[in-house]
């Protein structure tokens, strides 16, 4: 079993809806957790399909909340943005790009095949000191609310096991094929080196 709580990273595309709901489970959970997003900016659902909200990584989601509360309180109170963003700010005060953060992790989960992608492309260009190994598991996880929730309890089911483990590195293989059989959907992993 490790000696200190597992330090997480959990990371969707824009550190919205996916990454900020297993980052609220692990917290109340006791685990040192950060979430993150791989977008170059974030996007949220707008009036349209074709008209997203986008805002840089730098704002609070204090300010876009008081922005879709401006632009059209009532539909983004029925799709459930606002309970969205309401539900972050309370845990941090604005989404962080994977990318910018150079804090080092035990396990970084993501909840896409292209993020996944994104942070073992980031890792690897990363000059490696320490040689410290990192675990990268994508869990696919649809980018709707109820899917979210979903998901991060299988996240935080998966780390409690993974804290739980006599030596991590060597029973990761095995734990992860048991989670993809008992949810029922892939996952990949690939350990990186800091």
């Amino acid at each position: 079993m490790p000696s200190h709580p597992l330090r997480v990273a959990v990371v969707c595309s824009s550190n919205q809806n996916r990454s900020m709901e297993a980052h609220s489970i692990l917290s109340k959970r006791g685990f040192d957790v950060r979430s993150f997003g791989t977008g170059s900016h974030v996007k949220l659902p707008g009036p349209a399909p074709d008209k997203p909200n986008v805002y840089d990584f730098k704002t609070t989601y204090v300010q876009m909340y008081n922005d879709l509360v401006r632009k059209d309180k009532e539909l983004y109170t029925q799709n459930g943005i606002l309970h969205m963003l309401d539900r972050n700010k309370r845990i941090k005060s604005k989404p962080e790009r994977f990318q910018s953060c150079k804090e080092k992790f035990d396990l970084v989960i993501t909840c896409e095949e292209r993020v996944y992608d994104q942070v073992l492309e980031d890792l690897n260009s990363r000059e490696q000191e320490t040689l410290q190994p990192v675990h990268v598991i994508n869990v696919d996880i649809q980018d709707n609310h109820e899917e979210a929730t979903l998901g991060a309890f299988l996240i935080c089911e998966l780390c409690q096991c993974i804290q739980h483990t006599e030596d991590m590195e060597d029973e990761m293989d095995e734990l992860i094929q048991e989670f993809e059989e008992k949810s029922n959907r892939p996952f990949l992993h690939t350990v990186c080196f800091y």
